[in-house]
């Protein structure tokens, strides 16, 4: 494969330019003291309500606990909830609420409180993208601690959805408005909300934690919006650490800039999977040979090397080993012009220079977003130059996240960048709501759309738990097969971090701040 030399070099500015811009400019931390973890914030933390989708998961994951708390791998372990029990008939779940819980107002955590939340969210068919509000039959108060949800069928992502950030957490049942609105951030969470200002947010220990005390004093959270500020900020000792898909990533480009000027790198293995999808519903991709022809001109192996700088694993997988449920691992093909070459051929698409079939110019768009999938242009042009080589004309076009947000549930593409929703979602989400025909397109837009692996799908996602492997092995296999998707790579997680920061553990999810495992 040939990737120019300006591709390759594409986000790697050097070390000593990235000083000589003047980039030392970030903003100031006061040192609060020895327990303080300085991180940086992309956007202010926004509203925190945890019924809405707008602050920060990872704060909102640091003030208000979960029912059930989702550990690497999917395993499921006791939040507020002690402990549950599920009926015979799978349809009823039963929590046991932990005892001598507070609010950090004060207010109880008890059944009242659980239902008084779930109360808000649970009916709304506006939150029935969560199968535990799409099914809910009714909420029984059965004792002053326990709680049981009644479904009208069979939910086995009930636990999983309820480990959820957004809209499941819970609230103070005094934190809102006399009209019910919400009013303040107050949960049951091993931190609270010190200051918050568009500049940033302090968070300090929750003295009513039931669970296991931080160990640090305060985490400073300050607004820097410009990724090359915060590679700043860290070199020059403003801040210890940075990181989080939703917090302030650091691109591999960054990474390598940075573990070059002393900067400790973290990685963990990434829990979703970048996605050249086609839409299912253009012509020209309702032919076999045409999706394996575009998948057989991808050079993962490079991409994966001179995009990513090593921080990624090439794949032809819907889904990383690290999701639940996530399969077999398929052999990811080379590289191979002259078979995808031949398969054109065979689909009609023939001539020299751009093919053509009936007349029509074998001419395909690419809908990138800087904005929604980082990196989306330099992995474009990648597939540009690719393409061309088997006579394809690619084009690409620009929009920024809410145009990409309204074109594609729209289906107004040819082919797009997508990502899977990673844990703790997976590996339901992504089928039930990216693939499953039946269900209209969200936000994210449509992986692929065919009536043919709609049983494949309802069957692995309504399956008992020992039935469940081979049920999502059936899905995967059909997509593998079917040549329905074009999997690229499973990027890695990135956290960087000084000298200050002693140990470091990369958390479990994109959802959540590195607060455990973490000393100074």
């Amino acid at each position: 494969m040939n990737i120019s030399r300006r591709t390759v070099l594409i986000g790697t500015t050097t070390l000593s330019g990235l000083l000589a811009m003047g980039l030392g400019g970030s903003p100031a931390f006061a040192m609060d003291g020895p327990k303080t973890l300085r991180l940086p914030l992309a956007r202010p933390a926004g509203n925190l309500d945890p019924q809405r989708y707008v602050g920060i998961f990872a704060i909102q994951d640091m003030i208000f606990d979960p029912l059930v708390q989702y550990t690497r791998g999917g395993k499921i372990e006791p939040g507020l909830a002690e402990s549950w029990t599920i009926s015979e008939d799978h349809k009823v779940y039963t929590f046991k609420l932990r005892p001598n819980v507070v609010f950090t107002d004060g207010e109880p955590w008890n059944a009242e409180a659980m239902k008084w939340n779930l109360d808000r969210w649970m009916p709304k068919a506006d939150y029935n993208w969560l199968q535990v509000s799409a099914n809910l039959d009714k909420i029984e108060v059965i004792d002053p601690m326990t709680v049981a949800i009644h479904f009208k069928q069979v939910t086995p992502t009930a636990l999983i959805e309820f480990s959820y950030v957004r809209p499941v957490r819970f609230l103070s049942p005094r934190a809102v408005e006399a009209d019910g609105s919400y009013k303040s951030p107050i949960g049951t969470g091993a931190w609270k909300v010190d200051s918050d200002t568009p500049e940033g947010t302090d968070l300090v220990p929750n003295d009513k934690y039931w669970g296991a005390k931080p160990t640090l004093d305060k985490v400073s959270l300050v607004v820097i919006p410009d990724a090359r500020s915060r590679m700043s900020a860290l070199l020059a000792g403003d801040i210890d650490a940075a990181g989080g898909a939703f917090i302030a990533a650091v691109s591999p480009q960054d990474a390598t800039t940075l573990k070059s000027g002393g900067i400790t790198i973290a990685t963990d293995t990434g829990t979703d999977t970048m996605i050249l999808g086609f839409n299912p519903r253009r012509e020209l991709f309702k032919d076999i040979k045409v999706r394996e022809a575009f998948n057989l001109l991808i050079d993962r192996e490079a991409i994966c090397t001179a995009l990513m700088k090593g921080y990624a694993t090439p794949t032809m997988n819907l889904y990383p080993d690290v999701i639940a449920y996530s399969g077999k691992r398929f052999d990811v093909p080379k590289r191979d012009v002259e078979r995808a070459k031949k398969l054109l051929d065979e689909a009609g698409w023939v001539g020299e220079g751009t093919r053509s079939k009936d007349g029509k110019p074998l001419n395909v768009e690419l809908v990138i977003s800087e904005d929604a999938v980082a990196n989306s242009r330099a992995l474009g042009e990648v597939l540009q130059a690719e393409f061309s080589e088997a006579g394809i004309g690619l084009t690409l076009r620009n929009v920024d996240h809410a145009a990409r947000h309204g074109d594609i549930p729209q289906f107004k593409y040819d082919i797009s960048l997508f990502i899977t929703n990673g844990a703790p979602y997976d590996p339901y989400n992504t089928l039930g709501l990216m693939i499953l025909s039946s269900v209209e397109p969200g936000t994210d837009g449509k992986l692929w759309e065919d009536p043919a692996v709609d049983p494949l799908i309802m069957r692995a996602l309504s399956a008992p738990e020992a039935e469940r492997p081979e049920a999502f092995q059936a899905v995967a296999t059909w997509l593998h097969d079917n040549w329905a998707i074009a999997p690229l790579y499973h990027a890695q997680r990135i956290w960087a971090h000084g000298d200050r920061v002693k140990t470091f553990v990369v958390p479990a999810t994109e959802y959540e701040m590195p607060i455990k495992g973490i000393s100074l």
